[in-house]
């Protein structure tokens, strides 16, 4: 970054990146079909005490047929083109579906399966015949990544002719209305409510599943209505905790969450999303990034694009604009009405809209094939005043893109000297080699950027000319 770095006092010392554990691995190549990325990784295991004792060994399986599934769920998974077990899903299958059912806590990087994972695990435990009973439950932080999730599980379990699924969100289930259905996905607080209202009965919960697990049992966020969830039911309920990160002090708190857990990780240096080329933008002072964002309109509209901002009010100013001068935006934060913000969702997903203004609401685990640029117009921050570089936010920005093998790009935007430490943070601490775009060479700039888009498939570890942040 040498560029911005002649502008700044560069800093004397860069915070030293977390160690991985060491536990052990399983070295492969995935390849599912068409469905997701083919990316080389190391998965590591800790299995639970308890799994030990009973001599349990570890092993893995190559199709989803060796897992004994129902016809129903395998004619549901050809259906959706999935062909064969991603390597997170050979490795964490066998270990969810084993009976007695055991805990796990999984992390994984975007687009390799996770989803589907747990909701096979949760369509293997169910009664279909007992259709309007509640026997699995699924938690996301935001409405938008609960739909999806019901989404996922009506077409895997397509031709499972009782399924119920019920979405548990704000808005969705009327006050007198009792939750009917084998299988409800929601969102913490309004799960609760149902609870509480005596709306939704847990006695019968085999599963609990919760999916962007580190953002939600952050005890700074959703992490009090998790805990008051898991007092609601049964004890034996298997408890499957799901996120592409885990920071320390999370993970602590997951350990006791989901007790005596078999644990599935990737190492840490493979955290980075493959087939996403990540460039940088040095931008010559605050001011002028807005006009770089127009200029790189363009390039959003080849697929589908989102940019991520810090606030809801800038994402606001931001729109309008970028509208004011003649480009069609979207925009969606948490100040939209939950009908408002899945119609500017749907409305993105079909191609109505193909660029859209967020804030970390859509952050986590949204789905949207065609997306091929992510922009941080923001470098992600935390901590109080926001002070820290936000490295898991980064990674689940990133993850937008580049989804079910497809190629993708993400630019992040430096100006001054804390967004520059912030993002060599985050570089130095996922190992990133950052691709550097030039605001005075856009010739240059869009020749490396149409190089990553005009691949037909995603390849690990590819960046165009690739320059190192040290």
């Amino acid at each position: 970054m040498a560029d911005l770095a002649s502008r700044i006092t560069k800093p004397d010392e860069e915070p030293a990146p977390a160690a991985p554990a060491a536990e052990t691995k399983l070295d492969g190549d995935e390849e599912v079909g068409s469905a997701l990325v083919d990316a080389t990784y190391d998965v590591e295991i800790k299995l639970s005490d308890l799994q030990n004792e009973e001599g349990n060994p570890l092993y893995s399986v190559k199709s989803f047929e060796e897992l004994g599934l129902p016809k129903s769920i395998n004619d549901g998974l050809l259906a959706m083109n999935f062909k064969k077990p991603s390597k997170v899903q050979e490795t964490a299958l066998p270990l969810m579906l084993a009976n007695p059912p055991r805990n796990m806590i999984a992390q994984s990087q975007s687009g390799t399966g996770k989803t589907a994972a747990f909701v096979l695990t949760c369509l293997t435990r169910v009664d279909l015949n007992q259709k309007t009973t509640p026997q699995a439950l699924l938690l996301a932080p935001s409405r938008e990544l609960a739909r999806q999730i019901q989404g996922v599980i009506l077409s895997i379990g397509q031709f499972c002719g009782d399924l119920t699924v019920v979405a548990a969100i704000p808005g969705a289930v009327a006050r007198d209305t009792k939750v009917e259905g084998s299988i409800v996905v929601g969102t913490p607080g309004t799960v609760i409510d149902l609870i509480k209202r005596n709306q939704f009965d847990t006695k019968n919960l085999k599963v609990l599943v919760i999916d962007e697990a580190d953002n939600m049992l952050d005890m700074q966020g959703l992490g009090d209505q998790c805990l008051r969830v898991k007092q609601k039911i049964p004890r034996t309920t298997q408890i499957l905790l799901f996120s592409a990160t885990f920071p320390d002090k999370v993970m602590s708190f997951a350990e006791k969450y989901a007790p005596s857990a078999n644990q599935m990780r990737l190492k840490h240096n493979d955290l980075t999303v493959k087939g996403i080329s990540q460039m940088y933008m040095d931008c010559p002072d605050q001011d002028k990034k807005y006009d770089i964002l127009c200029k790189l309109y363009g390039l959003m509209t080849i697929g589908s694009s989102v940019i991520f901002v810090r606030t809801r009010e800038s994402a606001d100013e931001i729109k309008r604009r970028m509208e004011s001068d003649g480009h069609k935006v979207s925009v969606l934060h948490g100040a939209y009405e939950g009908v408002n913000r899945d119609t500017l969702l749907d409305d993105f997903r079909s191609g109505r809209s193909k660029v859209l203004i967020t804030t970390n609401v859509l952050a986590r685990g949204i789905d949207v094939s065609t997306v091929s640029m992510v922009i941080n117009y923001d470098i992600p921050m935390k901590g109080p005043g926001e002070r820290e570089p936000d490295a898991e936010t980064y990674l689940h920005r990133i993850g937008r893109t580049g989804r079910f093998g497809r190629v993708g790009v993400s630019i992040s935007f430096v100006y001054d000297k804390r967004s520059y430490q912030a993002l060599t943070y985050i570089s130095n601490y996922y190992g990133i080699d950052l691709v550097q775009l030039s605001p005075d060479d856009w010739d240059e700039t869009e020749r490396k950027v149409q190089d990553v888009l005009k691949s037909s498939r995603a390849k690990p570890d590819y960046a165009p000319n690739a320059i190192k942040v040290d």
